[in-house]
């Protein structure tokens, strides 16, 4: 086994070294590294280990900045007095994460660790490479919401499947949700105005004020109201009176295609 050590404290990496030959002879410990800029520079120029052990404070910075610059493709076992990193070295290709004082007993743990995932998978697959991971999210377009396209409404002792598409706007009254049909059917919502405002597709359905969720197709008439506000005559109609405030006036329109 080829052996990479980045560590910045002498004694610590002297110690690493020990242990790892007294675990295994057989081991070749192919350089020992104190910073980010060094190790950046051997990456560079050297073939991969089979296995980093890497601690990740260092003088000019820390390990992360090493991973962030060049791909390291190896197993990495993480030698830390910090136990916040944790998180952070299981993004990139951690094989186990040890904190100082390095216990020997430990160390033999996980390197039998890393030799049982040679021995049951081989070699192991190339480390995350961050940057790589981050444009490609960037580039990736967000899932779509599941937006709700029935809902199971009462109906008198029975329980009904109503598709979205069948209703004209949600309203409330005396603290109960009623759904408005294109059919002319008023049905009861076991839903609040709030809960139906994150099941509704937003291109469809629109909050128009604490009363009201409209679809686009249930609006009629708009007109301009006192003080910039706005008044919407609804299909089908309703004795309310129906307003959008001054402050999403403006979202409304927008919401309608100007």
């Amino acid at each position: 086994m080829n052996l990479l050590i980045i560590e910045d404290e002498p004694l610590a990496a002297r110690q690493l070294q020990t242990m790892v030959l007294d675990y295994d002879p057989t081991v070749t410990v192919l350089a020992i590294l104190d910073s980010v800029e060094t190790s950046v520079g051997w990456f560079q120029s050297h073939p991969q280990p089979d296995l980093l052990l890497a601690d990740i404070e260092l003088v000019d910075g820390q390990s992360f900045d090493i991973f962030a610059r060049v791909a390291v493709k190896c197993p990495i076992i993480f030698t830390t007095a910090y136990d916040e990193y944790a998180l952070n070295a299981f993004q990139v290709h951690s094989v186990d994460y040890l904190l100082k004082p390095i216990d020997e007993a430990a160390l033999r743990r996980s390197l039998a660790k890393w030799g049982e995932w040679q021995h049951r998978y081989g070699p192991v697959h190339p480390a995350l490479d961050l940057g790589q991971l981050l444009a490609t999210l960037r580039a990736s377009p967000p899932p779509a919401p599941d937006y709700r396209d029935r809902f199971l409404l009462k109906q008198g002792a029975r329980l009904v499947p109503v598709d979205v598409a069948d209703m004209a706007y949600f309203f409330t009254r005396e603290r109960l949700t009623f759904v408005q049909m294109w059919d002319g059917r008023t049905m009861l919502m076991d839903y609040a105005l709030d809960e139906l405002g994150e099941k509704l597709n937003p291109k469809q359905f629109f909050r128009a004020n604490r009363q009201f969720i409209l679809s686009v197709k249930a609006v009629g008439r708009v007109h301009l109201h006192f003080n910039g506000r706005l008044k919407v005559d609804l299909n089908p109609p309703i004795e309310e009176d129906v307003f959008i405030s001054r402050d999403r006036a403006g979202e409304f329109r927008a919401w309608l295609g100007e």
